[in-house]
């Protein structure tokens, strides 16, 4: 074999080299915190930023301020037995929110949000990202079940607070009405989360529970907290 064959056979080899380097590489996570501008005076609130003697339904790891037209319930994994959502019903729409512990410098919404959309995008769900008030959304149209025909939109929005992420699942006429929609977001940026002293690994529930005179839907473990 001559020099210019052998160095013709070689420069495959380094090339495959490279592409192989290359598709090793870890993507690099966003974990800056997401959220509005403002959110420490106009919410969603933490804990020791709202004054203690305004009246709030307390879940334990959210506070609802009550409104005129909101209706609430909780979701309960009946496998584990615990509230694992609150819903709330306003304006024609649903509101299903969840708060989770998170790193004191970090945020999670980032990270969790290319993840659920790659969820979403691998089940044949559509998912576009939007930027809106709240910061970056996912709006996710599934296809229904062949029984109820059409297909069912929802938006995904979260806020990063000081130890936690509050995220919400909305539903109904908010979706695609940009009015009744900051409505809805005013009730999530009234929200209280409550994260606590004690130690927990970033992402995990923050717990809630039920209070006396607010009813608890019973979900299986696989439904409770996804959206309805």
């Amino acid at each position: 074999m001559s020099d210019e064959q052998g160095e013709q056979a070689a420069e495959p080899l380094r090339t495959a080299d490279e592409v192989e380097l290359r598709e090793a590489e870890e993507p690099e996570v966003d974990d800056s915190k997401s959220g509005p501008a403002d959110r420490e005076v106009s919410g969603p609130f933490d804990a020791a930023e709202v004054p203690a003697m305004r009246p709030y339904v307390d879940l334990g790891g959210i506070k609802v301020a009550p409104r005129e037209g909101l209706q609430l319930r909780l979701e309960v994994d009946e496998r584990a037995n615990r509230v694992v959502a609150v819903s709330l019903e306003y304006a024609e729409s649903l509101l299903q929110v969840q708060a989770f512990a998170a790193p004191k410098t970090t945020g999670l919404w980032h990270g969790v949000r290319g993840e659920l959309a790659q969820q979403m995008t691998s089940q044949g769900a559509s998912v576009t990202e939007e930027d809106g008030p709240l910061g970056p959304e996912l709006l996710v149209v599934t296809t229904a079940p062949a029984e109820q025909g059409g297909s069912r939109t929802v938006r995904f929005v979260a806020v990063d607070g000081p130890r936690w992420m509050l995220r919400g699942v909305v539903m109904g006429k908010a979706v695609t009405d940009a009015a009744v929609r900051e409505r809805v977001f005013d009730v999530f940026r009234e929200l209280v989360v409550v994260r606590g002293d004690q130690p927990m690994p970033p992402s995990e529930l923050l717990p809630l529970r039920v209070p006396a005179g607010v009813q608890a839907e019973r979900k299986d473990a696989q439904g409770g907290a996804q959206p309805a």
